[in-house]
């Protein structure tokens, strides 16, 4: 989420090549950069697991599975994210070396600072993207996924995951306990008698 502004307007082309040699990462929106905050170790290593976790499942299947550093662009309505991971199964997006237009799969990591923003604006946001089949937000300190699935109608419905489920993400054909998204993470709940 921001935690900067610029006050003149950038276009995407000067957004993306400063992004290029900056040594912190921005999100843009219609001509507006916004400094990223750092992240907790629960949000990078719930990132890092996921992440991981697709990337084994989708081996050698032709997806390709991003974290962090990679930019999602919504071209309709001039924004870059960096979701925490995304999947794009499309081979347009072989031709873009900074970011990608075609997910199928963006997952978000909360943190206080940024709940409402990812759950608002930013899903609002994502929703805009014609490729994406599935939205989830993970909790980083407590066993929550939700995924947020576009049916066949183009309605978005919530499936969510607590603590002893099975994840299943649709759109990349993935299955795994949640337990394993959770992998080397201190829990709230854990540290409660």
């Amino acid at each position: 989420m921001a935690t900067s502004q610029s006050e003149y307007y950038i276009s995407p082309e000067e957004y993306l090549e400063g992004e290029k040699f900056s040594e912190i990462k921005h999100e843009y929106i219609d001509g507006q950069v916004y400094a990223m905050a750092g992240a907790s170790d629960a949000h990078v290593t719930v990132s890092l697991n996921v992440s991981m976790l697709l990337r084994n499942h989708l081996r050698g299947s032709g997806c390709r599975v991003y974290m962090l550093d990679m930019k999602a662009q919504i071209d309709v309505i001039n924004r870059y994210f960096y979701p925490d991971a995304m999947v794009t199964c499309d081979i347009r997006d072989k031709e873009f070396e900074y970011f990608k237009c075609y997910p199928c799969l963006i997952i978000e990591v909360l943190s206080e600072s940024t709940e409402g923003y990812d759950r608002g604006k930013k899903f609002a946001s994502y929703r805009h993207l014609e490729s994406l089949q599935e939205y989830v937000l993970i909790s980083p300190d407590r066993m929550s996924v939700e995924c947020f699935r576009r049916n066949d109608e183009g309605h978005w419905v919530l499936y969510p995951y607590e603590k002893g489920e099975e994840v299943h993400l649709a759109s990349v054909d993935f299955r795994c306990a949640i337990a394993e998204i959770y992998e080397d993470v201190t829990l709230i709940d854990e540290n409660i008698s």
